[in-house]
């Protein structure tokens, strides 16, 4: 019985977790916006591409 409540009183996993939360947020945050300026930089990066074309 001891070794059940040391192991719901353990708080070393809790930071992990927490980390484990805050990189899943971050990367929905990323998908999100390069899904949202995804066309936009398809433009630019094709401008880009045809200026170093012209350049050559």
């Amino acid at each position: 019985m001891t070794k059940l409540l040391n192991f719901f009183a353990d708080k070393r996993g809790a930071a992990m977790i927490e980390y484990g939360l805050i990189a899943a947020l971050v990367s929905v945050v990323l998908i999100a916006a390069l899904t949202a300026l995804g066309g936009d930089l398809d433009a630019l990066f094709g401008s880009i591409g045809s200026a170093v074309d012209q350049a050559a």
